[in-house]
């Protein structure tokens, strides 16, 4: 295949195959809530999905550690475009299953997830870096820097969550 030249599979580091899995389920995992919440309507819909491409950004950085890991370009793409189409089969079977049951299982699985990867993944990742830098800059502005991130992605949540029932699609 074209995509898979470079080199050789078995030479690229296991942290690659890791993160391409873990981002797949992941993927898989969002598609799901957005095909459950356009059962419940449009506007929740609109809602999910744009919190989810929002909390997406910063999962994309995963192609450089790929790169890292001893992937070509040719392959970090072939394989992140790959655990990117798992979206599009959790949005079917988000959809078949929020027409067929309540939405609500899928949504507290996958806020679930959500919560175990901020919790679980990002605060520890987020503390050993501080501890870093506090030894070279200063508390505060890292504090800030650092923050600011989660500060923002919260306050789209809550705005979302916020004027979400005065929005009129129609």
């Amino acid at each position: 295949c074209h995509w898979l030249r470079g080199k050789r599979i078995a030479s690229i580091k296991t942290v690659a195959w890791m993160i391409s899995l873990s981002d797949a389920v992941h993927n898989f995992i969002d598609g799901l809530v957005i095909g459950a919440s356009f059962t419940v309507s449009v506007l929740t819909g609109f809602s999910t999905s744009t919190a989810i491409v929002c909390e997406e950004f910063p999962h994309e950085l995963d192609f450089v550690i790929l790169l890292n890991a001893g992937m070509s370009v040719p392959q970090a793409v072939f394989f992140n475009l790959l655990s990117a189409m798992s979206c599009y089969v959790g949005l079917v079977f988000g959809i078949l299953l929020g027409n067929s049951f309540a939405p609500n299982p899928i949504f507290a699985i996958a806020g679930g997830m959500f919560l175990y990867i901020a919790l679980a993944d990002m605060f520890p990742e987020m503390d050993s870096i501080a501890k870093e830098q506090q030894k070279t800059s200063s508390k505060i502005v890292f504090f800030l820097i650092q923050n600011a991130g989660l500060l923002t992605g919260f306050a789209i949540i809550l705005l979302i969550t916020r004027f979400a029932g005065s929005i009129n699609l129609g």
